[in-house]
């Protein structure tokens, strides 16, 4: 049966702790030295529709280290730009690739790709879910904590970040607190999948109490692509959800930012840069997290 990971539930918390522990090894190889070539001769498609700096980098550098190959593709390049079916281009994909990494607006485009494809699919970002990132986060908590016995507080908006986040956290055993102004919360869907997998994820909408005695702070852009109509609103309401050394006061807690950051924004210039962010290891680890995933389900 081909896997598709479109969101971080279609992995169970068994195949979770299997993803991450195979990261966990061929980021150590990396680190070492080792040549590892897991996927010798594969070709990874990659489909943007949105500009990506992370995303294409890890997935392509990710399949070279693994002895594969990365196809940067585009809408405006393809026949999905002339009006060709999102359906057909999937299954002409699949008879030429071994997987197809795909990064839309629309999440229901990404599911109707996954639908037709025969060769696993992964959704590398969409409106509704980041599943990658998610991978990447739980890899960085388990490294720098030694496990997941660790309380997380995310503040700021409830995005596709927060969403995956959200879910993963459940799978993982993370204690969650989310903090978000009224309107922009994770929806109560995310946190009816959040706690059908055995989490309890708390929502408040003081910054200040989702960070008291927290192991780490998770922050996001307030302003995400598509959303820039609304950039006025969006900052008004987000007014005290600023990481910044007022906030965070005297805790020690880490800071995580799955970047690009806006600095001034939802996070400070000094935060970025202070000794209590792990986010440069969190973007590394894309690139092992999903090469962790790769190896596990591209045959």
């Amino acid at each position: 049966m081909t896997r598709h990971l479109l969101d971080i539930d279609d992995l169970d918390p068994d195949e979770l702790s299997t993803v991450l522990d195979r990261a966990a090894e061929l980021k150590a190889a990396h680190h070492a030295g080792d040549p590892y070539r897991n996927l010798p001769d594969r070709t990874l498609a990659m489909l943007f529709q949105k500009p990506s700096t992370r995303t294409r980098i890890s997935f392509e550098t990710g399949m070279t280290r693994l002895g594969g190959h990365a196809i940067m593709l585009s809408p405006e390049h393809m026949q999905l730009g002339r009006g060709e079916p999102i359906k057909d281009t999937a299954r002409a994909l699949s008879a030429y690739v071994d997987a197809v990494m795909i990064r839309l607006s629309t999440h229901d485009d990404i599911v109707e790709f996954a639908d037709y494809a025969s060769v696993p699919t992964i959704n590398g970002l969409s409106d509704d879910a980041h599943p990658c990132q998610t991978l990447a986060d739980l890899l960085t908590i388990r490294e720098t904590f030694g496990g997941f016995d660790v309380t997380v507080a995310w503040v700021g908006d409830g995005n596709n970040v927060a969403r995956s986040f959200t879910v993963g956290a459940a799978m993982a055993g993370l204690d969650l607190r989310i903090a978000t102004p009224d309107g922009y919360g994770v929806g109560d869907g995310v946190l009816e999948r959040a706690r059908t997998t055995g989490g309890d994820p708390t929502v408040v909408d003081d910054p200040a109490a989702a960070i008291d005695g927290a192991d780490v702070v998770y922050t996001d852009v307030w302003v995400s692509m598509g959303d820039e109509p609304e950039k006025e609103e969006r900052l008004a309401a987000f007014e005290g959800y600023q990481l910044n050394s007022e906030l965070l006061g005297d805790t020690d807690a880490k800071v995580m930012h799955c970047l690009p950051a806006h600095r001034g924004q939802e996070i400070t210039d000094e935060v970025v840069e202070s000794d209590r962010a792990i986010v440069w290891q969190q973007a590394e680890n894309r690139m092992h997290a999903q090469n962790g995933w790769l190896v596990e389900f591209v045959d």
